[in-house]
Parts: C-alpha cells; sequence; structure tokens
C-alpha cells in the first residue's frame, strides 16, 4: 500500500543527507520584563532600518549585533531572561539556546513566508525588545495572533508559515506600514536545531515520516500532501508551485 503523504512535511539537511520531519503546529509564547534598550541605541537602529537598509514594508533585515551589545548593558539580561522562561517549558532548553547562534533582526512588518527552505533544521526562538506598535505575530494555520511587546518571546518551527501584521488585520498589506508610521520591531533570534532531543520534544516534532521523498531531494523544502507549495504573502495560505 502506497504511503498517505503527511499534510505538512519539512525536508532538511541533516550532514550530508537530507532527512524528513513533520512541521509543528505548537507555538510556545510568554512575555519577559526586560528593560527598554537605550534611547541612543534605538535611535541608532531606526537610523540604520531607515538609511542603509532601507526596508520597504514587509521586509526583514539584519542589523549589527556586536555594535549593539557594546552599547546594551542590559543585554546579558535579555539573554538571561529567555533561558529562564526557556528552563519553564523544558529544563534543556536553556542550554540548546547557549549553544545556538543569534543575531538582531529588524522588520518594518513582514509578508506571510515560512523559513522551512533555507532553516528547515532549526526552530526559531525571537525575543522582541520594541515596544508595543500595534503589530501582531501571526500563525494563520494554526490560530496564533501574538500582540508584539517589548518582551514577547516566542518559539516555533520554522516551517509553520507566519507574518508580522497589523493588529486587527485580517492579512498583511503593504499600506499598513507606509512612510512616516512607526511601525518596526527590532528583535533577537536564536536558531534552535529540531534534531536536538529537547527543541524536538519542546515542538512534538516526529522525524523521516518521509524517508523515501527525502533520499530523492537536493535541496531543502517544504511539501504540502506530497508536493511543493509557496505561501501566499498575503494571506499566508498555501498554494500549489506551478
Amino acid at each position: 500500500m502506497a504511503q498517505t503523504p503527511h499534510p505538512l512535511a519539512s525536508y532538511f539537511w541533516s550532514g550530508d543527507t537530507i532527512r524528513s520531519r513533520s512541521v509543528s503546529d505548537v507555538v510556545l509564547t510568554g512575555t519577559l520584563d526586560v528593560p527598554m534598550p537605550p534611547a541612543r541605541l534605538v535611535a541608532d537602529w531606526e537610523r540604520e532600518t531607515a538609511s542603509r537598509l532601507d526596508l520597504e514594508p514587509g521586509d526583514v533585515e539584519e542589523l549589527p549585533l556586536a555594535r549593539a551589545r557594546m552599547r546594551w548593558p542590559d543585554y546579558k539580561h535579555c539573554v538571561q531572561a529567555v533561558s529562564d522562561w526557556a528552563r519553564t517549558v523544558d529544563p534543556g532548553l536553556p542550554d540548546v539556546i547557549a549553544a545556538s547562534d543569534v543575531a538582531l533582526m529588524t522588520c518594518r512588518g513582514a509578508r506571510y513566508h515560512h523559513d522551512g527552505a533555507q532553516y528547515g533544521g532549526a526552530a526559531f526562538c525571537n525575543l522582541f525588545v520594541s515596544e508595543d506598535k500595534g503589530l501582531d505575530l501571526h500563525f494563520p494555520s494554526t490560530g496564533h495572533r501574538i500582540a508584539l511587546t517589548r518582551g514577547t518571546v516566542v518559539i516555533f518551527d520554522t516551517g509553520r508559515p507566519h507574518a508580522v501584521i497589523r493588529r486587527g488585520a485580517s492579512g498583511f498589506d503593504a499600506a499598513d506600514f507606509g512612510p512616516g508610521q512607526d511601525c518596526t520591531q527590532v528583535f533577537l533570534t536564536w536558531e534552535l536545531s529540531v534534531e536536538h532531543a529537547d527543541v524536538g520534544r519542546a515542538l512534538q516534532v516526529a522525524f523521516d515520516i518521509d524517508p523515501s521523498t527525502a533520499s530523492q531531494l537536493s535541496e531543502e523544502q517544504v511539501r504540502v500532501n506530497g508536493a511543493q507549495a509557496t505561501v501566499c504573502p498575503d494571506s499566508g495560505q498555501w498554494r500549489k508551485t506551478d
């Protein structure tokens, strides 16, 4: 009997081979008590975002973390707060976070997308450090809608479609992030290996769900009911790849 395709599957590099796994619908979130970044540092981020990066609505780009850390006395407090919260989720997660790559990101909203084609072997852990600007992190297929305020922390599967949209909106609209609007969000993000036992357990990921397909692939991807698909950037709905 032919194997029924998994509704949503991620195919990712594990060493030199492609491995298959389920895409988790678990979204872990909390609100942490983290101090405001220094006003001069926030102003620097705003200049960087507006000038060098020249963010368009929906763009997500990286900010220089090493430079920010030199001017951010409470950076270590932020990292410790994430670690303490993660321990309440799974005792092993703080060690995973401590050993994981971290980056500083900024976005002017974010169109619906998934990151499974570049980070299929990872989950993201994000800590938002900007003030509440009336934006939500939205996962349309699970119904999770998380208000972004200073201290919002979230761990989620990179293969799950998500976006940053205006609070109350039903989808992404570039007009909500037009010129002159204060709508950027800065956040720290860690890449957590889903193959680490503590991460896989926390997100309830099942591995090697489709080894036959995985053995035929040469690049990371997400498949819906056995077929490659893309995400509509405005609604977050899956659609078949032509």
